[in-house]
């Protein structure tokens, strides 16, 4: 009774995608079989023996082997196996536990598309997306031409990078590395001495079209200037607030998620403040129209701001654009102020 307990895990019945061992026992040209007692006989042939030609050249006849069950019962009788199934088999459940860990992993980069790097753990494929390279990896390119990022990706093919786990289904085939996830946890220890409303020293170290980066305090901490905090005027280009390597005083509007996002304009004055004096419900103004989008017009009224009269002013675009022309000065007459929400309404 003992011994049959023991052995209780072989009298069930085997199904198609367990993993078992068996024992070599012969081979043929390009198949190897398998004592897989006390179930039978298996076999790795075509394909499948192809597949994990070089785990299993150099094995000895009574080697064991583990292999993944592809079908119960062949034509010939034998029970159909696969090795390289059970290597990604294996290895899925090697990479859950890495990740667990937060183990980190030196992977060789392969290639490189539009979206990020790829390489392969196990012979699972894998990929580090772009926008979890480490900050220094990061490629900013102006105007984030796609042609132009892929090019500097590209850049790493051959070169190992540490990185950890950050997502896998083994279900979807999906393995997401992460390269900056490593020194999140230092990186959350740092962040520990900063609070939003901290003015600090920053230099600019990258400019796109929707910001630009910098990098402040003695440990070199990277944060990010929206395009919509560069300046109290509307920014079409940020490398005309901001130039590279330019030193400049910033203050921290948001801590999340280990990210740090600064703003450049509440170190200047508000242009907003006292409008109201300056201007009442009702009054005519001379503007000069910059930009049309699908709300209505944007106009100059001074400087630092700009008011926008509605679409609905004008009754569609084609009315729109036949009134006004961009570059040239009109009267317009204000229907409100509201100075929190730094918005001026008017009409034609």
């Amino acid at each position: 009774m003992k011994s049959l307990l023991e052995n209780e895990d072989n009298l069930k019945p085997l199904k198609v995608g367990q993993i078992v061992d068996g024992k070599i026992i012969g081979r043929g040209r390009s198949a190897l079989f398998l004592d897989i007692s006390p179930f039978g006989t298996g076999i790795i042939y075509g394909k499948e023996f192809y597949d994990a030609r070089d785990e299993l050249r150099n094995l000895d006849k009574g080697a064991t082997v583990s292999a993944k069950v592809v079908d119960l019962d062949n034509e010939d009788g034998y029970i159909e196996l696969s090795a390289s199934g059970a290597s990604q088999e294996l290895a899925w459940g090697t990479l859950e536990e890495k990740r667990e860990r937060g183990e980190l992993l030196t992977v060789k980069i392969l290639g490189a598309n539009r979206g990020g790097l790829l390489a392969k753990i196990s012979s699972i494929p894998a990929f580090l997306p772009v926008s979890q390279l480490k900050s220094e990896h990061y490629p900013r390119v102006k105007g984030a031409d796609s042609t132009k990022i892929l090019e500097a990706l590209k850049g790493f093919i051959g070169q190992e990078l540490e990185v950890k786990i950050f997502d896998l289904s083994k279900k979807e085939g999906k393995l997401i590395l992460s390269e900056k996830a490593k020194e999140s946890e230092k990186i959350k220890e740092i962040l520990k001495n900063y609070e939003v409303g901290n003015v600090v020293k920053a230099t600019v170290t990258g400019i796109t079209d929707f910001g630009a980066f910098v990098n402040f305090g003695q440990e070199k901490l990277e944060g990010l200037i929206h395009i919509s905090e560069l300046d109290w005027a509307i920014v079409e280009n940020p490398s005309k607030i901001v130039k590279m390597g330019e030193e400049i005083d910033v203050k921290i509007i948001e801590i999340s998620n280990n990210k740090v996002f600064l703003s450049l304009k509440t170190m200047k004055k508000d242009p907003w403040q006292d409008i109201e004096k300056k201007y009442k419900k009702g009054d005519i103004i001379k503007g000069e129209v910059v930009k049309f989008n699908p709300f209505g017009v944007f106009v100059q009224v001074e400087e630092k701001i700009q008011g926008l009269a509605h679409i609905s002013e004008f009754g569609s675009q084609e009315k729109m654009k036949k009134a006004l022309k961009v570059g040239e000065k009109y009267n317009f007459k204000v229907l409100s102020i509201e100075p929190k929400e730094h918005k001026i309404t008017l009409a034609l």
